[in-house]
């Protein structure tokens, strides 16, 4: 009767701290930084294979575990037939009392609605800032002039990789900004 954590954030540029605090006192520990989008999350995989009958599988929050509703039913739906509970911290949600399962069901399926509800006002934001005629995106590295100096610089014999030392760039950015001959 094992306890088990899994936490997950979804770059690489954030930190699992906060959750393996939370999560500290388990057994096992499995930890990946994916995004919860895509079906490859190696660890969570292993995690569930891990798991045996008498355990308890513990998250910090519902939305470190599924993407949606219908996956969350599917995973707890998968640890009820090993026999394995779900305990989710920060909700107080326990799968092995009614009360939980029905809170597990109703916080998974608002949270989607709240996720779904964020996407469409951000598509919204992002329609009206077009039409308003914002540029979306990351800010050009290099001015118009810094361009005509490289291409120029390019034009003159200066080697690729001593243009990107010199600009800053990748490879890539290098010949994206160079004309096409």
């Amino acid at each position: 009767m094992a306890k088990v954590g899994y936490a997950r954030v979804s770059s690489t540029g954030q930190s699992l701290d906060v959750q393996m605090e939370k999560l500290k006192h388990c057994d096992k520990l499995f930890q990946e930084k994916k995004s919860g989008k895509t079906d490859n999350r190696p660890k969570l995989k292993a995690c569930l294979e891990y798991v045996r009958e008498g355990d308890t599988l513990m998250v910090t929050k519902l939305d470190r575990l599924a993407r949606s509703t219908r996956d969350l039913l599917n995973m707890v739906n998968t640890l009820q037939e090993k026999g394995v509970e779900l305990l989710v911290l920060d909700q107080n949600i326990d799968t092995g009392t009614s009360t939980g399962k029905l809170m597990l069901t109703l916080l998974g399926a608002i949270a989607e609605f709240e996720n779904d509800l964020r996407k469409e006002r951000q598509a919204d934001g992002i329609a009206l800032a077009r039409e308003r005629g914002i540029k979306l995106g990351r800010k050009a590295r290099l001015s118009t002039e810094k361009i005509s100096e490289m291409r120029r610089k390019r034009a003159d014999g200066v080697k690729i990789k001593d243009l990107m030392k010199e600009y800053g760039l990748s490879k890539a950015s290098v010949y994206r900004l160079l004309p096409l001959n």
